[in-house]
C-alpha cells in the first residue's frame, strides 16, 4: 500500500498499480477526466512533487501532440506504484463538469 497526499484533501492508502485518477475518485478528490481515463482529453491533470512514476508512450503522445509535454501528468495514465504528493489542476467543480466518462480500473 502506498499512501497519496493530494493538495487540499486527507492523505490516503492506495494499492500498488491503481490507476491514479481512480484512486482520487474513490477518495474523495475532485478531478477531471472528460475521455474516461483514454489521454485523449487532458483534464485529469496533476502536478506530482518529487520523482515522476515512469511515463507511458500513450500519455507522452498525448502531451506532445497538445504542446504540453513537462508541464504536467494525466492521472488517468499513472499506476500507482510510490507514495506520491500532489495537486490537481483541473477539477471538475471548478468548471461546473461532471468529472465525466467513468474510469476503466
Amino acid at each position: 500500500m502506498f499512501t497519496i497526499k493530494a493538495q487540499g484533501f486527507e492523505p490516503f492508502q492506495v494499492e500498488e498499480g491503481t490507476k491514479l485518477a481512480l484512486a482520487l475518485e474513490k477518495n474523495g478528490v475532485d478531478v477531471s477526466h472528460r475521455c474516461g481515463g483514454q489521454a485523449k482529453c487532458t483534464t485529469c491533470r496533476v502536478a506530482i512533487q518529487g520523482e515522476d512514476p515512469a511515463m507511458g508512450e500513450t500519455e507522452r503522445l498525448s502531451l506532445e501532440e497538445d504542446g504540453v509535454l513537462g508541464q504536467f501528468r494525466l492521472s488517468c495514465q499513472i499506476r500507482v506504484d510510490r507514495d506520491m504528493e500532489l495537486e490537481v489542476l483541473m477539477r471538475a467543480s471548478d468548471k461546473g463538469w461532471d468529472p465525466g466518462a467513468e474510469l476503466e480500473p
